[in-house]
């Protein structure tokens, strides 16, 4: 009973991604969950206690889906860890992160909501940073080149070129995208 009540909590959250990349914040109702989910009206109330409940698990959902599976993890430890082999790690970043576009498109709602929901902002706040330091630290581990600061600067630059991907796709080719990128661990990363 608990296994489905979990694949329906998963299915109710999906379907609020989907809404809240679609329809902003304003248009992410528990109604709008459970006609995205195909479910009976009322169901996503069961599910969460309030909006901000909803908010808070969509911004968790996200950063899980987003996590490369253990195939590419495996992969990339196997990789030589050079310039070259860092530039086919991000490269494999940016377009996982771009595959999922209403994941990243949802969490920049939620960035935006974050700014008027403290508890948001609190979860928020929390993910990414232990984001960004388990990215410092498996860099770290990888004997890739570069030091903590080109992690986080590469973070930065990167994210804003997936918004751009994901916002404005006419802006940047995919031939270009792949050359900023080698561009940015070139310039980024020194040593």
């Amino acid at each position: 009973m608990v296994r489905r009540n979990d694949e329906r909590r998963a299915a109710l959250v999906d379907a609020a991604i989907e809404v809240l990349a679609r329809e902003g914040a304003r248009g992410l109702t528990f109604r709008a969950v459970d006609t995205e989910a195909s479910v009976p009206t009322g169901t996503a109330s069961n599910y969460f206690a309030n909006r901000d409940d909803l908010f808070t698990q969509v911004g968790s959902r996200v950063y899980e889906r987003l996590q490369p599976d253990e195939a590419t993890i495996a992969r990339q430890r196997a990789a030589t860890p050079d310039r070259e082999g860092y530039t086919r790690l991000m490269r494999e970043l940016v377009g996982r992160v771009s595959g999922f576009r209403t994941g990243y498109l949802a969490l920049l709602e939620l960035r935006l909501e974050a700014t008027r929901r403290p508890e948001l902002r609190r979860v928020l706040t929390e993910r990414v940073r232990a984001d960004v330091e388990g990215n410092v630290a498996y860099h770290e581990a990888s004997g890739l080149p570069g030091d903590a600061t080109a992690v986080r600067l590469l973070i930065l630059t990167l994210n804003w070129l997936i918004v751009e991907q994901l916002t404005l796709p006419e802006v940047f080719t995919e031939a270009e995208r792949d050359q900023l990128v080698e561009a940015a661990v070139e310039r980024i990363v020194t040593r």
